[in-house]
């Protein structure tokens, strides 16, 4: 014989209705999440400030170019090397030639700085504008000035070991006096600032990746001629094209600096220039950047 079984008692309407309420209610701390605007977009996280973005991208590209920093410092270094032992062929170390000796050594120093700076970092961003490595950058939260300030440093650092072999090496060519080599602690940093900041701006302005090598090439060709040949046996027209390079403030700044009694004024003059040039070049590139970054 079946026992019947007793039908389940009734639920009040509103015991059902608040207990999914207070259930959601109770597990609503453990897998609370942060408001989104209805229809609008997702925050995003703060912009990184500039200094901590910099100091970021600048360890990033030394890294990066650990692995083939090597064969750049032999390339740009015995390439100036080679351009001075041939000069010393045509200059003496005798009273008369001191001047040119003098010319011939700070501009092939500062030639290895054109070499990274300008010619190398317009190639890098050449291809990177070619092949989309922008758009990696610019899904970053760091300031644009960051990403070329960053990269540029990491290029000029590559030039400080080869810039002082080749001006050592110079000095004992020619006869020059070792005592105020401390002056390329300036030259680099703001040739290389104003020499890199042209190398970005061209890479970044450059429609295509061979544009880019192309500027780069010719960038550093006018640093060879116009700054490694004796600036007294130049025509007048070629020396005006000389003010205009960048790097030619730097090359004067250490040609200066070999007289046993530099004139300190006109040093720190070509110096301030570099620091201006390099400047107004740096915030070219950084404009150039937003606008690759834009239309990419």
């Amino acid at each position: 014989m079946n026992t019947p079984v007793p039908a389940p008692a009734p639920v009040p309407a509103s015991a059902s209705a608040s207990a999914p309420a207070s259930a959601t209610s109770s597990a609503a701390p453990a897998c609370a999440r942060p408001a989104v605007p209805a229809g609008g977009p997702v925050p995003l996280a703060p912009r990184a400030a500039l200094l901590p973005a910099l100091g970021a991208v600048y360890r990033a590209q030394l890294s990066r170019a650990r692995v083939a920093r090597i064969p750049l410092l032999f390339v740009a270094t015995f390439q100036s090397l080679g351009i001075m032992v041939m000069m010393r062929g045509v200059v003496g170390t005798g009273a008369s030639d001191t001047e040119a000796a003098r010319d011939v050594v700070a501009g092939s120093s500062v030639l290895v700085v054109a070499f990274v700076a300008l010619n190398l970092l317009a190639q890098y961003f050449g291809r990177l504008r070619a092949t989309g490595g922008l758009d990696h950058y610019a899904t970053l939260p760091v300031p644009a000035a960051s990403v070329v300030l960053g990269t540029a440093a990491a290029y000029a650092s590559f030039t400080v070991p080869g810039t002082l072999l080749t001006a050592a090496v110079g000095c004992a060519l020619f006869q020059l006096s070792w005592v105020h080599l401390w002056v390329l602690a300036l030259v680099v940093p703001l040739a290389g600032a104003a020499l890199a900041g042209l190398g970005a701006a061209c890479g970044l302005l450059a429609n295509r990746q061979e544009i880019a090598t192309l500027l780069g090439q010719l960038g550093m060709s006018a640093a060879l001629l116009l700054g490694v040949l004796p600036s007294s046996r130049m025509p007048a027209p070629i020396q005006w094209l000389r003010d205009l390079l960048p790097s030619t403030y730097g090359v004067e700044a250490l040609a200066r600096s070999f007289a046993a009694r530099p004139d300190w004024a006109l040093v720190g003059a070509d110096l301030a220039v570099c620091a201006v040039v390099g400047l107004l070049s740096l915030t070219l590139a950084t404009w150039a950047y937003r606008r690759a970054a834009t239309h990419a």
